[in-house]
């Protein structure tokens, strides 16, 4: 089992930006989608972002144009940039690794997931 942990969460004021750390380990982090999703107290969980292996990157709408999602392979590592941050944001965000290359679009298709990292946007 791939082992991922997050780091790069912090309380930020709204409109700033934090990069989302997420390494992993394992010789089989280049096969595989990886995905950032968030649970916001009393919400369920959501996918903002997902990386194909091959880089072709998905955002969720409540997202697009202000987040970033990067890896590189050679490092092992999954990165998130959020800029323009909202208060709405607010959540413990966990990467996660899909059983496929492909990036889906379902929280549901990502079974590896890491302890997660508290991001707070303050108003």
């Amino acid at each position: 089992q791939v082992q991922l942990v997050e780091s790069g969460g912090g309380l930020v004021q709204a409109g700033g930006s934090l990069r989302l750390s997420c390494v992993a380990s394992g010789r089989t982090f280049s096969l595989n989608a990886m995905g950032w999703l968030r649970q916001a107290p009393g919400k369920e969980r959501e996918l903002v972002a997902a990386i194909s292996s091959g880089g072709t990157p998905y955002y969720a709408d409540s997202v697009k144009g202000r987040f970033t999602v990067s890896r590189d392979n050679a490092k092992n590592t999954v990165y998130l940039q959020m800029n323009r941050l909202k208060p709405e944001d607010t959540a413990i965000y966990y990467c996660a690794s899909r059983p496929s290359p492909l990036a889906g679009t379902r929280t549901n298709e990502y079974t590896n997931w890491g302890q997660g990292t508290q991001v707070t946007v303050s108003s």
